[in-house]
Order: C-alpha cells, then structure tokens, then sequence
C-alpha cells in the first residue's frame, strides 16, 4: 500500500465530505479513493470514516488520527516546495574561493551589490592564495590566476592577468630608470610569492628567456605590503595590472616600459579564471553569482573593473 497517497486521499475526503470530490482532486475514479482508504483502516486496525450514501464523517479516532496526519501532510507539502525553491529561485549558501588580491580589490565590491540583488542567498567566501579543488574543498566556484586549469571544470576567462613592472618616482630618481631589462639585475626586486613560489623575472633577450631577477629586497604573499614598499621607493615590483592600476592612477607608481619582454613565465596566457562545476550552474544560486560576476567584469558593471 502506498501510505502517503492513502493519506492525501483521506484528509482530502474528510475536507471534501465525500470520495467523489476528493477524487476529483487528484483526476481518480472515486472507487480508487475509497478502496485506498479502506486499505488504510484495515492497515491500521481501525475504521477511520462513518460512511453513508453522499457523506462521510470522522470516527472519533479518525478526528485524532486526521488531527495528526494533516500537520504531517503539510510539513511534507513545505519540504517539497522548498526543494522545488531551490532548484528555480536563487537561495541557499554559496561558497566562493578567490584569490586575496583580486577578493579585496575587485570581487568583493560586486558581492555586496550581488547580496543586495540576491538577499536570499548566503554568501560563504574563502580568500586565499592556495588553489582549490571544487570537489575537495566544497567549493562551488573559485576563482583563481594562472593558466587555463585542466580540471574538468567549466573555467571562463574573467580578464588578464599579466605581471607588468612598476617603480615609484622616488626610486627611479635615487637609483635610476633601468633602460633594458638586461639592468634589472642591478636594482632591487618586489617579489609576489605563489603557491607555487617567487615570481621570477623572465625576458626574452636575443631571442632566449633569461632570468632578470633582481636581489630580493622582499618576497611575500601579501599584495599590499610589496605595493606600499614599492610606494615608498624601496624597490622595483611586478603585479598584474589590475592590481598596479590604482597606482597608476594616484601617480603613486609608474610602469616600467621595455624594448624586451618581459613577464613571469614565457607562457603569455596568463589569466584570472572563475572555475565552477559543469552541473553546479543548473543551480540557481551558481548560475546567478556566474552570471553577475562575469557581467560586472566583462564590462556591463563598474567600468572601473574592466580590464
């Protein structure tokens, strides 16, 4: 016997008064309402209906068995809609991995404007350098700078993510503005730390790749710190333009212009890529934040952030 239908079909019948308007309900001959009640009593023990030709009414423990099976009925009837919720309005906790520096300076500005249009979702966001893995870490997107990953996940490009070089004017006035990057060596170097270890600096020169590295004055992970020290003319850095941009802009730093190439890898594809699982954006919550990030980035939001 299937008990939930049997269940419908009686609190059905006990509101309608009678099998024929309950079986309308559910579009059944009212035989089949009848028979799936009778069933229920008989798998209970007990009659829960007084039946006459047009009517039906409640037996005394038929009032307390409905009395307790139609707040049972309601309560399914919530967790039902609430699934089907999820699955077509944006709600729920969305856990975003990203790098820090693109967190701070560009990502996290949009997520207060995305939590203004989407107050039903909750956001969970890790920043940190450390890459993730979308099934190992229980992330449902990531974001994250380098090349496009091999995973077997969609990974789009959100913007580049070339290191450029830059120095502050009080540097460049005490040491001198280096004119090859064949002089990079004799000056003193920024370094950004990865997971994967210190930038280099890398120039093609005659047509080979050599290392220009600097002496490192100071080799971090923290963004901010090689940019204020850069500020104060400590020495030569090389971040990504998106983040050396603001700079720039408050003529706080100046961009080193060279004849060679110059970069971190010989690999010119460099990027920031927001990663998610293929299946993860047929779920509202995923398919909204992919949507709004990559809107506000590609250049339909702030044009602040378009690079």
């Amino acid at each position: 016997m299937d008990q939930l239908r049997a269940l419908k079909y009686f609190t059905a019948t006990v509101e309608a008064g009678n099998f024929s308007a309950a079986a309308k309900k559910f579009d059944v001959p009212a035989s089949s309402v009848s028979r799936r009640i009778a069933d229920l009593e008989a798998s209970l023990g007990a009659q829960l209906l007084k039946r006459t030709t047009r009517t039906v009414s409640l037996t005394e423990v038929g009032l307390q068995y409905y009395n307790q099976v139609t707040t049972l009925i309601q309560q399914l009837d919530q967790c039902d809609k609430a699934v089907k919720d999820y699955q077509t309005t944006p709600t729920g906790t969305l856990k975003i991995s990203s790098m820090v520096g693109f967190g701070e300076r560009i990502l996290a500005p949009i997520l207060d404007e995305f939590t203004l249009r989407y107050p039903d979702i909750v956001l969970d966001v890790e920043l940190n350098d450390q890459l993730s893995k979308l099934d190992r870490d229980d992330v449902d997107i990531a974001i994250r700078g380098g090349y496009a990953p091999d995973e077997r996940v969609v990974a789009i490009h959100l913007m580049d993510n070339q290191f450029i070089p830059a120095a502050s004017s009080t540097y460049l006035e005490q040491y001198g503005h280096p004119k090859s990057t064949k002089e990079l060596p004799n000056h003193k170097g920024l370094f950004f730390k990865t997971p994967h270890g210190p930038t280099p600096w890398l120039s093609e020169i005659n047509g080979e790749w050599q290392d220009v590295s600097a002496p490192s004055l100071l080799t971090t992970n923290n963004g901010q710190w090689l940019a204020d020290k850069a500020i104060k003319g400590d020495g030569i850095i090389m971040m990504p333009r998106w983040v050396l941009q603001p700079y720039f802009e408050r003529d706080e730093l100046v961009e080193l212009h060279f004849d060679e190439p110059l970069n971190i890898t010989q690999n010119q594809t460099l990027g920031v890529y927001m990663l998610y699982q293929k299946l993860a954006y047929a779920t509202p919550k995923v398919k909204a934040a992919v949507d709004f990030i990559v809107a506000r980035i590609k250049g339909k939001g702030d044009p602040k952030i378009t690079l």
